[in-house]
């Protein structure tokens, strides 16, 4: 039987996987984790703390807001980010109960 590659995995593995792909780029990590530091900020902060152009922070940004790890509110003509905890915190648990299962599952193996 042929499946679409996503369709042969649970709901559970396809969010942690989308979660994961999220995270493996540095920039988004500093992204974080600079936002982790502030309180809220422009983007045009993000620009001078991140070595990389503007367009390049956007569309890291734009990565970060699909995955429902920040928000932006427009004001004026600026925007401002911070992280979406609540979202956060929800990956938070299901990455830690999967690392657990996989920590708990068998005795280390030795070859």
């Amino acid at each position: 039987m042929t499946y679409a590659k996503n369709e042969a995995f649970t709901i559970e593995l396809q969010k942690l996987a989308a979660f994961a792909r999220t995270l493996a780029h540095p920039a988004r990590l500093a992204i974080l984790d600079y936002l982790a530091e502030q309180n809220q900020c422009v983007s045009g902060d993000i620009t001078e703390e991140i070595p990389l152009s503007r367009t390049t922070v956007s569309q890291h940004l734009q990565e970060l807001k699909n995955a429902g790890l920040i928000k932006g509110t427009v004001s004026g003509t600026r925007i401002y980010y911070c992280l979406q905890t609540d979202r956060i915190l929800e990956m938070k648990e299901q990455m830690h109960q999967f690392m657990e299962k996989l920590a708990s599952g068998q005795t280390a193996c030795e070859i």
